[in-house]
């Protein structure tokens, strides 16, 4: 099935980075006279030329076009709601829009949810990482378009960990909703790209196509530094969370905290059951805004702070492995959560084992080799 741009890639020669959204021209006229519905959440947003940034729900049904459900995922549709948790379907209070969760009943539409919709438009800010679950959500909904004959526009945003490539490939043995595709952990492309490896992978189900807009970025490229102005889910706060997010996330298949219940979440790690003679930092986890019931609350954690850590270009290892190392009974360090966040068997196996962290890299380097070469033919910025 062909894959349309909108737009072309660069249409001038300003150098500052326009998100999709912003390049209204290229898609409003697609919407006029349709029913449409939109799968967002609180990073969907335009900026105005003051830096205001105006909700896309807001800007389309102020232009007269007919919005007539949004869809939303983990984390809900204002973003607040915790990992995992179970989000409700509501009305939106400022527009009276009926909002389906995708992280509840459902993950993909359904038939009847999608009856009377024209067009969907999919418009939200990924952080570039396999288990970050937007892009599974992207999946179920190019699905749901496809199975349905509607057509499918994606607002392309920057990758904020778009400058390296890098972890285990995913084995389909180890399929979830944290890990859908046979990819790394950190696959350097756009979510707008990954529409078009899912579609031209043929990865949804029976091997079906969606029909497929892609509204792209100007003035970008894979080195390009972007800093969220919006925070993409309640754990994620600022550049640096984001930035080592891949390596720190690995520790949620673990019994060690990344900072859920602080203020520097993904951005320190620490545990009750590592050692403080060799950790002198520590953190007390409590209730806050997206965690709820964050591991180990009320208890004190020895670990590390990272919030200075200088940025990371490939996964690290050597904070897990220490952990893994140091932690006193290591037989229950590890829970089952972790290799579906690896997508194999093989980490775990080789931090119980004390395999050197160059002899793991290497051994990801004939599937990163392949990953790259199918990556190559969906690439829209240099």
């Amino acid at each position: 099935m062909p894959v349309k741009i909108a737009v072309p890639i660069v249409e001038s020669t300003s150098t500052v980075l326009e998100i999709g959204a912003n390049r209204t021209t290229a898609y409003v006229p697609l919407l006029m006279q349709k029913k449409v519905a939109i799968v967002a959440n609180q990073t969907s947003v335009i900026f105005k030329n003051n830096q205001t940034a105006i909700h896309l729900v807001d800007s389309l049904t102020s232009l007269h076009v007919s919005v007539k459900k949004v869809f939303a995922p983990e984390h809900g549709f204002r973003g607040d709601a915790d990992a995992g948790e179970l989000i409700k379907d509501g009305i939106d209070v400022k527009t009276g829009i009926p909002i389906i969760s995708l992280y509840g009943n459902n993950k993909k539409p359904t038939a009847e949810q999608l009856a009377g919709i024209d067009l969907v438009i999919f418009d939200i800010q990924d952080a570039g990482v396999r288990f970050y679950t937007y892009i599974s959500t992207l999946h179920y909904v190019m699905e749901a378009c496809a199975e349905n004959n509607i057509p499918l526009i994606v607002l392309d945003r920057p990758n904020p960990n778009s400058h390296y490539i890098d972890g285990p490939v995913l084995e389909m043995s180890h399929q979830s909703f944290v890990g859908m595709h046979p990819i790394p952990v950190v696959y350097g492309m756009t979510i707008g790209e990954y529409a078009l490896m899912i579609n031209g992978e043929k990865w949804l189900n029976n091997h079906v196509q969606c029909d497929l807009t892609i509204v792209p970025l100007a003035n970008y490229n894979y080195q390009t530094f972007y800093s969220l102005p919006i925070k993409p889910s309640p754990n994620l706060p600022n550049d640096q969370s984001i930035n080592l997010y891949p390596s720190l996330c690995f520790f949620e298949g673990t019994n060690v905290s990344v900072g859920r219940g602080t203020k520097q979440q993904f951005q320190i790690y620490g545990s009750p059951f590592l050692p403080k003679n060799q950790y002198s930092y520590n953190f007390v986890p409590q209730p806050n805004l997206g965690a709820k019931s964050p591991v180990h609350q009320g208890k004190i954690c020895f670990g590390e702070d990272l919030s200075n850590y200088p940025k990371l270009k490939e996964l690290n290892l050597e904070w897990i492995q220490k952990a893994y190392q140091l932690t006193e009974n290591n037989t229950i360090f590890f829970n089952d959560f972790f290799k579906k966040l690896a997508g194999t068997d093989a980490l775990r196996q080789q931090i119980e084992q004390g395999i050197s962290i160059d002899e793991i890299k290497k051994s990801w380097e004939h599937d990163l080799k392949s990953f790259k070469k199918i990556r190559r033919k969906y690439l829209l910025y240099d």
